[in-house]
């Protein structure tokens, strides 16, 4: 049976968060349908001193929302075009957040073709995954450890030292990892 996640899986730390969320379902409701796709692949963003990380200039108009507390959306536009989905972490005002890069659906192997599969735009940013309109299930299906790969994360080369991060997460030969 699907139960929805709640705070006290969101609070722990951000790593844990992110790899345990593989195997677990976004779920949206999106006008008078309820889309829903099993995650595949995040990335981790910890702290002010991780430069890849929104928050790494301090607290900004921006980065506001990732010093909510843990399940806060963070949604924010890339390249003018592409909206990308991230959930808070760990505690109010310690900013730290997991992108969801990829889900098992068609059209949905990277964050902002995600978004655009289900939806989801800069009116999400803020509200959280407890309410009715965006949530995360647990099916009950287990992703074994040996089925997880790490790396580092995708498109930050800006980061120096901290692009390198083996903070990406993925399930191992899924045809719905973004490269």
């Amino acid at each position: 049976m699907a139960r929805k996640l709640t705070a006290r899986f969101f609070s722990r730390p951000t790593l844990t968060v992110a790899r345990d969320l593989l195997g677990k379902y976004l779920v949206v409701r999106y006008g008078r349908k309820v889309l829903s796709g099993k995650i595949v692949e995040t990335e981790a963003y910890i702290g002010e001193d991780d430069r890849a990380c929104h928050a790494s200039k301090g607290r900004t108009p921006r980065s506001e929302t990732l010093y909510k507390r843990a399940g806060t959306l963070y949604v924010y536009l890339i390249y003018g075009m592409h909206h990308c989905l991230n959930i808070v972490t760990e505690k109010a005002d310690f900013p730290s957040a997991v992108l969801i890069r990829a889900v098992e659906m068609e059209g949905a192997d990277g964050p902002g073709k995600l978004c655009r599969a289900f939806g989801i735009d800069r009116r999400m940013n803020g509200k959280t995954v407890y309410g009715n309109a965006l949530w995360i299930e647990d099916r009950g299906e287990k992703t074994p450890r040996t089925a997880i790969a790490q790396s580092a994360r995708i498109g930050v080369q800006y980061a120096g030292k901290c692009a390198h991060y083996p903070w990406r997460f993925f399930v191992k030969n899924s045809r719905f990892v973004s490269h």
